[in-house]
């Protein structure tokens, strides 16, 4: 008896698939969505003054189990009936503040967004050499010649930059959404109350404004969708006499400033010190905010605190303690060196920083904190960060063309003039300065670094010497302001590029009213690179339709339609009639009775 081969039903093909591909999907897609939950994201916790063990992760997962209604309301009630009945013997138990701190930065750096100036037909046309064919195509030995070379230059250069293209348009459209979900699943999560972005918040400085507009329109609706630019009445100038942008809560539950996106100009925004113009400054300004201004925030005083402690002009001078203050200054430092093309805007950024020199608190004061928000790092000598200094300049005028980090006398210019340290010991304050911090994007590898200098160093020129922060950690040179060695950390944020693992800082400040200082720690948040977000959306695609398809070929079986039979034709009817016609043969075969 002759065998024939039976084909494979198409269902159970693809219900065998299902079943392995939509459990992994719905695995991948849960984890995508939730990785800051996996990944522990969260904000550092102010230390605890009792012997308790807080888990950063527990408190920010708390602050999810919590509803926030209820935890507002709580707030609120207590601080109105506290301010209608202050006469009353027994006032209303208050609410318990936030185990966090009362002011978490979420720090992103570098999403350069691209654009049409990356992708070849939006420059160059849709097959502009099948334009030229028909152009010369004619019946000459020339016009054949050259028709010849259009149909080379069509098969290996235009059909190349068209699917280049291609694949351009969806990648880019794909990133947009990759940045997106960083900023949305870990501002969800861990619940930031400020954000900022340290420039390069586009890819190019030389855009034309149509592109430009394009960009900025991506920015707002879509990477951070349902964000807002800070308003520009609270963009302030440094002024003696200032007001506040907004307080810090102590029982978290201000969602104000956490809708605000801190921008801040870098390279790519605007240029470098040999690019920058009035132009690229405005357009910059009109669509993300002011180059160069300031925010205050300050921090309400404790329940029962005794204010008579506090610095006073007219009834307690002896006090050094002031309102605890947070002062974010948001400076334009692309054009710190020279040469520059605009001396104006030069000399626009350099009155900026003496305005905030000559507003800040004398040094000798404690309670105020000021946080730095740049776009170029401070120098650093080869091999302490992933960039080494690099300069370069234009052939044509000799202003400045790129650099990796400011210069010797940039940088000391910061450390010595907005934070107030010094080198010398018989400085105001001892020359320990102000205490800050300094955030800045840039290098996109990132780098976390103690600036610091040692005023009882002995021969030689006293100079700034900067460390990687574990490093200045683990030797106890960071905390050594008393001892004669100030200094102020600077923290890089890493790109939140792909490329770079999708990365994003987080800034914890907060007060310490034993020493009346302020205290910061910082961690981070990664994603990963992008290859897993489309990974996951590719795999959750092809499930979906998988399953719609299986699903629609279920239900055609039930109402009688064959779907194996169809998928494969006249295949089985084929493979039986040799059966049949093997029967037949026998019949006529077997001998004739009688």
């Amino acid at each position: 008896m002759t065998r024939f081969c039976s084909f494979p039903k198409p269902m159970a093909i693809l219900r065998h698939v299902l079943r392995v591909l939509i459990p992994v999907s719905i695995a991948l897609t849960i984890y995508l969505y939730l990785y800051p939950v996996f990944g522990a994201c969260a904000f550092p916790l102010p230390p605890s003054s009792s012997s308790e063990t807080r888990s950063p992760f527990l408190e920010t997962a708390k602050s999810h189990w919590v509803p926030a209604f209820l935890a507002n309301a709580t707030a609120t009630a207590t601080a109105t009936a506290t301010a209608i009945n202050s006469s009353i013997e027994e006032p209303p138990a208050p609410a318990l503040p936030s185990k966090k701190a009362p002011f978490r930065l979420l720090t992103l750096g570098d999403p350069q967004l691209e654009g049409s100036t990356s992708i070849p037909i939006e420059y160059l046309g849709v097959f502009p050499h099948a334009k030229s064919l028909v152009r010369n195509f004619k019946l000459s030995r020339l016009g054949i010649k050259q028709a010849l070379h259009d149909v080379v230059d069509i098969l290996l250069e235009d059909t190349f930059n068209f699917f280049e293209s291609v694949r351009k348009i969806i990648d880019l459209f794909g990133n947009d959404f990759y940045l997106a979900h960083i900023y949305r699943s870990v501002h969800w999560w861990t619940r930031p109350t400020h954000v900022t972005v340290l420039g390069d918040l586009v890819g190019s400085q030389w855009l034309n404004e149509a592109e430009f507009t394009k960009r900025a329109n991506r920015y707002w609706n879509r990477v951070f969708r349902g964000a807002e630019k800070v308003p520009n009445s609270l963009q302030a100038y440094p002024a003696e006499e200032y007001d506040l942008s907004g307080y810090l809560s102590r029982f978290d539950n201000d969602t104000t400033w956490a809708r605000r996106i801190i921008n801040v100009a870098g390279n790519h925004d605007i240029g470098y010190a040999g690019d920058i113009t009035t132009n690229l400054t405005a357009r910059f300004e009109k669509a993300f905010g002011k180059i160069n201004y300031e925010l205050r925030f300050e921090l309400p005083l404790p329940e029962g605190f005794d204010s008579k402690t506090l610095y006073d002009p007219d009834t307690n001078t002896e006090s050094t303690r002031l309102i605890p203050e947070l002062r974010l200054v948001v400076l334009n430092d692309m054009n710190l060196d020279t040469p520059a093309l605009s001396t104006q805007l030069q000399d626009d950024t350099y009155t900026f920083i003496n305005n905030v020199i000559n507003t800040a608190a004398a040094v000798e004061f404690e309670g105020h904190y000021t946080v730095i928000l740049t776009h170029i790092p401070l120098y650093k000598p080869t091999g302490v960060c992933v960039d080494q200094p690099f300069f370069e300049f234009h052939s044509h005028d000799g202003t400045l063309k790129e650099q990796n980090q400011l210069s010797v006398a940039a940088s000391k210019g910061f450390l010595e003039g907005i934070l107030g340290m010094s080198a010398s010991s018989s400085a105001p304050g001892g020359g320990k300065g102000r205490r800050g911090i300094i955030l800045n994007g840039h290098d996109h590898a990132g780098c976390d670094t103690y600036h610091y200098v040692n005023q009882t160093a002995e021969g030689g020129e006293l100079e700034w010497q900067v460390k990687r922060w574990r490093q200045a950690v683990r030797e106890k040179t960071v905390g050594k302001e008393a001892e004669g060695v100030p200094g102020v950390r600077e923290i890089t944020v890493r790109s939140m590029m792909g490329d770079f693992g999708g990365n994003a800082g987080l800034l914890s400040i907060w007060f310490d009213e034993e020493s009346w200082q302020w205290k910061a720690d910082y961690d981070t948040c990664p994603l990963g690179t992008q290859h897993l977000w489309w990974l996951v959306h590719i795999l959750d695609l092809i499930a979906v339709v998988g399953l719609v398809v299986y699903i629609a070929c279920g239900a055609l079986k039930v109402v009688g339609l064959d779907v194996d039979g169809l998928f494969w034709g006249s295949s089985k009817a084929s493979a039986k009639m040799p059966a049949a016609t093997t029967q037949t043969e026998k019949a006529r075969a077997q001998p004739k009775s009688g």
